[in-house]
């Protein structure tokens, strides 16, 4: 009985990790990686601790198991976050290199800021939050890339 119960709590810690959705916080290496496996690029602007359509996005669709799955198989996600609280800072790097795709990306400071890039960083098309279920979210994102 012992042995099922070790096994059963396997199995759900694996499934766990195969929803498991990485999120890049380098740009370059998010771009080489989307090259190397002919990935869409998601790049997200966002303000993790102050930004309420951004924490709305975060649980509506992001922390989904169907936009984890799907997105697995099909993009690179980027995170740019702008936090504002102390305890959230970023560090100096991270908090530079945010700025700099933002100067690239987002200028005019919308948050959340949804950026669809093709794997050489060519702007497919934005979006931002959207009151949509994952799968319907999925599809604008798609309808950027075709």
């Amino acid at each position: 009985m012992k042995y099922f119960f070790i096994a059963i709590l396997a199995t759900f810690l694996g499934l766990q990790e195969s929803f498991a959705q990485e999120w890049k916080t380098d740009f370059s290496a998010a771009q080489k990686q989307a090259m190397a496996e002919n990935k869409t690029i998601i790049l997200v602007f966002q303000g993790s601790d102050w930004c309420a359509p951004c924490i709305k996005l975060e649980k509506e669709v992001w922390s989904t198991d169907t936009f984890k799955t799907y997105a697995k198989d099909h993009f690179i996600m980027v995170k740019a976050d702008f936090p504002k609280r102390k305890k959230n800072a970023l560090s100096d790097e991270q908090q530079e290199a945010n700025n700099k795709l933002a100067e690239k990306y987002n200028n005019k400071g919308y948050f959340p800021y949804v950026v669809v890039l093709d794997k050489n960083a060519k702007v497919l098309g934005n979006t931002g939050y959207l009151k949509k279920s994952p799968s319907e979210y999925i599809e604008v994102l798609n309808a950027m890339i075709k």
